[in-house]
């Protein structure tokens, strides 16, 4: 992921920005990054991972929402603003939606990995999710062909609670029941 400018900016000053380009655009206090257009095999393992998450969460509170979607990570013990895109969130508080975007803490995001943005997604945003509390990080690397899940326990921290490259089938422990079978997945 690339700084979109090396100079700080305020969020007035980005939503300006925001409405003027085609770009996904995420701000994370007075910075603001830029993703990398998604590739062929990017945009097949989001729509696989969407439809199964629709279908299990189909009747249930929560819902999936795919990128673009801003989410405006918001809790009263941090300031600052901070607003991402995630490939995929799921949300289970209706509270936090407006029309343009939602305000607050997704319970569980999928960030796909892209050569260009690796680091923003296995350094920063794992630390930002973590601090915010989402209760689960999916990873998924195509260029390992791996899915790895990390889940918040009690001390408000990461674990890593599921991890497989290419074969075996991940699970989720927030959403209890829900698993992706890696067979033909990344193909």
């Amino acid at each position: 992921m690339n700084l979109y400018s090396k100079e700080s900016m305020t969020i007035d000053e980005y939503f300006k920005i925001r409405e003027e380009s085609e770009r996904y655009l995420e701000y994370i206090d007075g910075l603001v990054y830029m993703s990398p257009s998604p590739s062929t095999k990017h945009q097949r393992l989001s729509s696989r991972l969407h439809l199964k998450l629709g279908n299990f969460l189909q009747g249930k509170s929560c819902e999936v929402f795919s990128a673009p979607f801003d989410i405006e990570l918001k809790i009263e013990s941090i300031e600052g603003t901070k607003i991402v895109i995630p490939d995929l969130s799921v949300i289970c508080e209706k509270r936090g939606f407006t029309e343009s975007r939602y305000i607050g803490v997704p319970n569980l995001i999928v960030e796909i990995l892209s050569p260009s943005n690796q680091s923003h997604d296995l350094v920063t945003k794992l630390n930002l999710y973590m601090n915010y509390g989402v209760m689960e990080y999916w990873i998924v690397n195509p260029m390992l062909n791996a899915v790895t899940v990390y889940s918040l326990y009690d001390e408000k921290m990461y674990e890593q609670h599921d991890m497989k490259i290419e074969i075996g089938v991940v699970t989720s422990k927030f959403l209890e029941g829900f698993s992706v079978d890696l067979k033909g997945f990344f193909e």
